[in-house]
This record gives structure tokens, sequence and C-alpha cells, in this order.
């Protein structure tokens, strides 16, 4: 599925349609460039899955977690340098209970993305966006 985001609350827009049929154990792993819209399409997911939830970059935390009608933990690898340093974040116990994930910087920790999860990559398009789903969990 390809959509075009003209902005943020488009980019928005697109996670929430995706969340409204996640369940506890999808994984939704995020690619693309600094600033592309990767915590924007997270934060559009949580909106649906976490009503009151506040997201924010995990990019200092590692993780964050936000407790709704599921519980989210969204992760940011981008200040990963092996798998070493992301198992010392309890990334492989987190990922065993039952929630929802989304990952930014999938890119840096390939081995560590499960093979079922939901690909999104987020790439600019002159001004635009383009969000490309490929959901794999089918």
């Amino acid at each position: 599925m390809t959509i075009i985001s003209e902005n943020e609350k488009d980019t928005e827009n697109a996670g929430a349609r995706l969340a409204e049929n996640l369940k506890p154990g999808d994984f939704v792993a995020l690619y693309g460039d600094l600033g592309v819209g990767k915590t924007a399409f997270t934060r559009g997911a949580v909106s649906v899955l976490c009503k009151d939830a506040q997201v924010c970059s995990p990019t200092y935390a590692i993780v964050n977690k936000y407790d709704g009608d599921v519980t989210v933990y969204h992760f940011d690898l981008y200040r990963i340098t092996d798998d070493d340093d992301l198992y010392s974040t309890g990334y492989y116990d987190i990922t065993e209970e039952p929630a929802v994930f989304f990952c930014e910087w999938c890119e840096k920790c390939p081995e560590a993305i499960p093979d079922n999860a939901i690909k999104v990559y987020i790439c600019r398009d002159g001004d635009k966006r383009r969000i490309e789903i490929a959901d794999t969990c089918a």
C-alpha cells in the first residue's frame, strides 16, 4: 500500500489507519531518514491504541511505553550501535510482552526485526512524503 502525505497530519492519519487493524504481538518496523515522519506516523497509530498518550520521540530514552486499550512500546534504534547495545536496553525481553511494537531506525539492527514485521518505509518525495506499507503479517 502506498500513501502520499502532504503534511504531518496526513502522516499521523496514515498511522491511525494502520493501527485500526493492529493487535498485541504486532511489530511495526519503521524505515526512513531523519525528520521524515516516523514519530508522526507512530503518534497517529498510538492515538488509536492509547487515546490519552502523549507521544514523543524515544531517541534518548530508547523506548517509550504507552498504556491504553493495548500496551504500545515505541523504540528508537538511532543511537544503538550493535546487538549488545540493543540487548542492554531490554529490547529482547520487552518484545516478548503482549503488546504492539513500533520501532524506528530498523536499518540499524536488521537482525533484531521479526520476520513477520509490518514494514513501513517513509521517504521524501519533493515536498511530500511517500509512505510504503508492506504488511507481512498476513
